[in-house]
C-alpha cells in the first residue's frame, strides 16, 4: 500500500514535516511495510520556504535587512538549484516582528522585502516566488520599491518617507534608479487572498485594524493607497488595484504587478506545482492531509481542500486529520472519506499545543487500526 501523506502546519504546535513525522510513526505501527511518501505542504504564506526546502533541497541564504521600524535584523531566504528564489515578506516585514504596542501601519514599512529581493537578484535568480502571508505593512510595496531603487517624491519634490500613510503625499515617480534586472526576472507571488487594494474590501479596510490601525487610520490609509494607484496610472503603470489579490499583504500584491509583472497565483497551487503534488498523488493508494483547523476557509485555496480536490479527480481516497472541526457537519465535509480529530480529551489550550504531536501519533495509529479491522471484516463477509 503507497501512502501520501501532505499536511499543512499546524498554527502555534507542529511545522508540517512534523505533522507528516507523527501520521508516519502512528501508521506503520499497524502498517509497518507500507510505503510511506512524506510531502509536507504550505500555502504560500509562512512556512513555505521550510516545506520548498524539505522537499527540494537548496540552501538558506542569511541578509542584513531591515524590519518593519526599520531596524536591523537578520531574515533568511530560500535559494533552489534551478535558480529559483523563495521568499517569505513575513521574514522581513511580518508582523511578528512587532510588539502589540509598536503595530502602526501608518509608519511600517516592506523595505526589508526590497532588500531581499535585491540579494536574490545578486545571486542570479531568475525566478522569484514570493509569499505574501503576515504582513505588518500598508505601503503599497513603497519600502519595497525605494529598496529597489524606485524613487518617490510630494508636492515639494522631496523624497517620501516609510510608512503607509506618506503614500497620501505622492506627486511624482522617479524609475531611472530602478533595478533593471527585475524585467529579466519571472516573479510568482503566493497569495491566499482576494482583496482588491481599496475599497470596503481592501487591504487597509480588511486588514489594517489587525497591523494596528483604528478606524480613522484605516480611512486614512484607504486614501493613501488609493492615491498611490491613481499617480501609478499617470505614469503608465499598469492599473493593478482592483485584481483580486492586490490588496495582499497591505498592497504588496498591487506593487509586484505594477511593477515587476509579477503574476498572483493560489499559494496552495504554487507549492503544488512546484513539489509536483499531482504526480505524488497519481502514484499513491491513499492520501492523508491535514491542518489545525477545518473549516468553512478549508475549501477556499487552503492546503487541506486544495489536496482533496485533486486527489477526488483522481480517484485516490483522501483522509483528513486535523486539531479540530468548526462549525463543519458531516455533509460539510464530503470532499473527504474520513475527516479526524485529533484532541483527545479537554484540557488547557496550551496543553493541547503542547501535545499536538502526540495527539497526531495517537489519532493516526487509531485510523490505521480501523482500516486493518476493515480489512478483517471484509475478509469475513
Amino acid at each position: 500500500m503507497k501512502i501520501l501523506i501532505a499536511p499543512d502546519s499546524f498554527k502555534e504546535s507542529l511545522q508540517a514535516s512534523e505533522v507528516c513525522q507523527a501520521i508516519e510513526s502512528g501508521f506503520s505501527q499497524i502498517f509497518p511495510d507500507a510505503d510511506y511518501t512524506l510531502l509536507p505542504m504550505a500555502d504560500g504564506g509562512e512556512g513555505t520556504s521550510d516545506v520548498l526546502s524539505y522537499a527540494l533541497g537548496g540552501h538558506w541564504k542569511e541578509v542584513s535587512v531591515h524590519d518593519p521600524l526599520m531596524r536591523l535584523i537578520s531574515a533568511k531566504y530560500l535559494l533552489l538549484d534551478n535558480n529559483t528564489a523563495v521568499i517569505e515578506m513575513a521574514r522581513a516585514s511580518g508582523l511578528h516582528l512587532l510588539t502589540s504596542d509598536e503595530r502602526n501601519p501608518l509608519v511600517t514599512s516592506s523595505h526589508g522585502v526590497g532588500e531581499l529581493i535585491m540579494d536574490a537578484l545578486n545571486e542570479g535568480a531568475t525566478r522569484i516566488i514570493i509569499g505574501l502571508g503576515g504582513s505588518a505593512t500598508n505601503d503599497a510595496g513603497l519600502g519595497m520599491l525605494s529598496a529597489l531603487g524606485a524613487r518617490f517624491y510630494n508636492e515639494e519634490d522631496e523624497l517620501l518617507g516609510q510608512g503607509g500613510s506618506e503614500l497620501a503625499h505622492l506627486k511624482r515617480i522617479d524609475l531611472e534608479g530602478f533595478d533593471k534586472r527585475v524585467s529579466d526576472v519571472i516573479f510568482e507571488v503566493a497569495c491566499d487572498v482576494t482583496n482588491p487594494l481599496c475599497g470596503n474590501q481592501g487591504a487597509s479596510t480588511i486588514f489594517g485594524p489587525q497591523k494596528g490601525a483604528n478606524p480613522t487610520q484605516v480611512a486614512q490609509l484607504d486614501k493613501a493607497l488609493a492615491n498611490f494607484a491613481t499617480v501609478c496610472e499617470q505614469y503608465g503603470l499598469d492599473n493593478s488595484q482592483d485584481i483580486a489579490g492586490a490588496g495582499a499583504a497591505g498592497g504588496l500584491g498591487f506593487a509586484l504587478m505594477s511593477f515587476c509583472g509579477a503574476q498572483l497565483k493560489s499559494g496552495f497551487d504554487t507549492v503544488a506545482q512546484t513539489l509536483n503534488l499531482s504526480e505524488h498523488i497519481a502514484n499513491a493508494d491513499l492520501v492523508i492531509t491535514g491542518e489545525g483547523k477545518l473549516d468553512a476557509q478549508t475549501a477556499m485555496g487552503k492546503v487541506a481542500g486544495g489536496i482533496s480536490k485533486m486527489a477526488k479527480a483522481q480517484g485516490v481516497p483522501v483522509i483528513a486529520i486535523c486539531g479540530s472541526v468548526d462549525g463543519l457537519k458531516r455533509e460539510q465535509t464530503t470532499q473527504f472519506d474520513v475527516v479526524m480529530p485529533t484532541i483527545q480529551k479537554i484540557e488547557p489550550l496550551q496543553q493541547v499545543l503542547d501535545n499536538a504531536y502526540d495527539n497526531m501519533e495517537t489519532t493516526a495509529v487509531n485510523l490505521a487500526a480501523a482500516m486493518r479491522l476493515g480489512q478483517m471484516m471484509s475478509v469475513l463477509y
